[in-house]
């Protein structure tokens, strides 16, 4: 059974070693390639908890070892808004860590932190995000064309909402390609 926890210190190596993985690199704002900057990053994680803005959690199967990273941050306290993203060690990926993470994310987000809709986006060339995305309930709204930049290229992204009205069950993976 999949759960989400706090990150401690002693996840700074897993954490490093998923920062290492090409993919989440490529991908990620901020690089972590030391115990001490594995180490801020958790502490990041508690700061923005306590103030309320972001909320990010390991996730585990039962007392296992970390296997990935899901949060839900607070895009606008007035709307209900939040976005949700997520990574999965690719070492745990295909066993639905993922979408389990994602349905627990929004399960904590509706009951604690007031938010009314959960938004999030992929790449469209990442058609296995669009299944989590579907698999935790978001619908898609739509493709943001060219909106991200990874490494000087341009990236459409397809977009994805789930309010605390709609139903937690899995919608058809059928738009999400290959």
């Amino acid at each position: 059974m999949y759960r989400l926890r706090s990150w401690e210190p002693g996840d700074a190596e897993r954490l490093l070693s998923a920062f290492a993985e090409p993919e989440l690199a490529w991908q990620s704002p901020e690089v972590l390639v030391t115990e001490r900057e594995a180490l801020a990053w958790i502490g990041r994680r508690r700061t923005a908890a306590e103030a309320g803005d972001e909320f990010g959690f390991a996730v585990t199967a039962g007392e296992g070892p970390v296997l990935g990273h899901v949060q839900v941050s607070v895009t606008s306290r007035a709307h209900g808004l939040g976005w949700v993203s997520y990574w999965i060690h690719s070492d745990a990926r295909g066993r639905g860590a993922a979408t389990a993470a994602a349905l627990l994310v929004c399960e904590y987000a509706f009951a604690e932190t007031d938010l009314f809709r959960l938004e999030l986006g992929h790449r469209l060339n990442n058609p296995a995000s669009c299944r989590v995305a579907l698999g935790a309930g978001f619908r898609p709204e739509g493709i943001e064309r060219r909106k991200l930049n990874y490494g000087g290229e341009r990236f459409d992204t397809g977009t994805h909402a789930r309010l605390r009205t709609d139903p937690a069950g899995a919608l058809p993976a059928a738009v999400c390609g290959s």
